[in-house]
Order: C-alpha cells, then structure tokens, then sequence
C-alpha cells in the first residue's frame, strides 16, 4: 500500500467497489468533502480521483438542478490499475481483522461492565445518527465514532488508543458499501448497546465477535474471493446429468 498515492488510493477505492458492485450505475456519489472524511484523504485529491475516474469511464459528469458526479450507466470495469494493490493485500487485511476481533471482543465485556449512562446514551445518539445519515460517507464517519466509543465506555484509558490503531489500518482498506447492508449493520450496534445496559459481558462479547468476523465475508477481499470462486465453478455443477434424472 505504501507504494500507492492518496490520488492512487482514492481511485483503487472507488472503482473497486464499482467493480464489485457495491456501488450501482447510476448512483450518485457524496459530496467532495464528506468523501475525503470518509477515505481519510484531502479534498483536491477527491476532486481530481474523481476527475480521472470519469475521463476512466467508471464514473460520469451530470450538469443540472440533480447533477453531480455518479456511477456510469455502463461503467468501464477492470480499467484501474491501482486496484492491483487493494486485490494483493488480502492476507493483511484478513490479519487486521482478527487483530480488531481479539481487541473488540474484550472491549464490549469491559464496557458491559464499566459503561455509565452518559457512555451509553452517546452510542445510542450514534446509532440513531447511522440510522437517518444518507450517504455511505457519513455512515463511516459515525460508525468510527461509534467503534471509539466504544472503547471509551470500557474506562481503560488505554484501550481508545490502541483500538484506534488497528481501526486506522484497516480503515484505510474500507470502501464505498450499499446503504442497506450499512443499516443492516446498525441494527448489530442497537444489539450491542441493549447487552451493555443489561450488563450482559458474554453476549456483549458475543454480538462484537459476529459484527467483526463478518468482515471477513464482506470486505473487498471476501468479495474477491467469492467472486473467483463463481467463476471458477464447472459450468455444469449444480446440474443434474441425464443418469440423475
């Protein structure tokens, strides 16, 4: 990753998750700003990543009252090459997650501990932030903030810190997601939070370990797998032969 550019990192990001289809032709991309908060890059390298991706044909231009910049109807796919990075760091980011894994475990059983009321009721306000934000970008932004929280309801003062490490790293792998996978992902956080007020340590641990572990699944590098693993089938597995009928 170190060899890419934030240019080069914004570019990998976006027209991956249009290669996989978490973002649909058609669809209309956030704002500058709030897409520099969410990929953690300047807003001049957002502009001009998103200048390049629509003379790339994966992303176009629109003028008018409901323009901006969005996915091509058509977009063009595999024409990025900065994605080559993203695609060979998959057994990094296999290892960030169960680094974070390990860590968030542990830090719901404390905070089902040690959480006082004002902790709770700052996560419960992020949750409902997720809940009404509309883009993937803000999305992030509270879900990060969340995450911190979290850390911070364990009272260890040195547990925000260290999370926040690990977050950072594999946050810098993050992309662009479907809205409704997202707030499918909220409702986990509303789980979370109904464990910590009932001080229930074990299923608090319990609901951070799936929410977690599911990443492995649902980050780029799953989706990769998958989707090699489709393709890769026999055309004719899953069919039944004549001598089966």
């Amino acid at each position: 990753m170190r060899r890419l550019t934030a240019l080069d990192t914004v570019r990998a990001r976006i027209a991956l998750a249009v290669d996989l289809g978490l973002l649909a032709p058609g669809e209309k991309l956030p704002t500058t700003d709030r897409i520099a908060t969410a990929l953690d890059v300047g807003e001049i390298t957002v502009r001009r990543a998103l200048t390049t991706l629509c003379q790339d044909g994966v992303l176009e231009r629109r003028r008018g009252r409901n323009g901006g910049t969005l996915v091509a109807e058509h977009p063009a796919r595999g024409v990025v090459g900065e994605m080559n990075a993203y695609r060979a760091q998959h057994t990094e980011v296999h290892r960030l997650i169960d680094e974070r894994l390990v860590l968030e475990c542990g830090l719901a059983h404390l905070a089902a501990r040690n959480a006082d009321e004002a902790a709770l009721t700052h996560l419960q306000q992020l949750a409902d932030d997720m809940d009404h934000v509309p883009t993937w970008a803000e999305f992030h932004d509270s879900d990060a903030r969340f995450h911190l929280a979290l850390a911070a309801a364990t009272g260890v003062p040195t547990a925000t810190p260290a999370y926040a490490s690990v977050l950072r790293r594999l946050y810098s792998f993050y992309l662009p997601y479907p809205m409704d996978a997202l707030r499918r992902s909220n409702h986990e956080h509303r789980a979370l939070i109904a464990a910590l007020r009932d001080h229930d340590g074990k299923r608090a641990a319990d609901i951070a370990h799936d929410h977690v572990e599911t990443l492995h699944r649902t980050m780029f590098m799953g989706l990769l797998e998958a989707h090699e693993a489709l393709h890769m089938r026999p055309k004719n597995e899953g069919k039944a032969s004549k001598c089966d009928e």
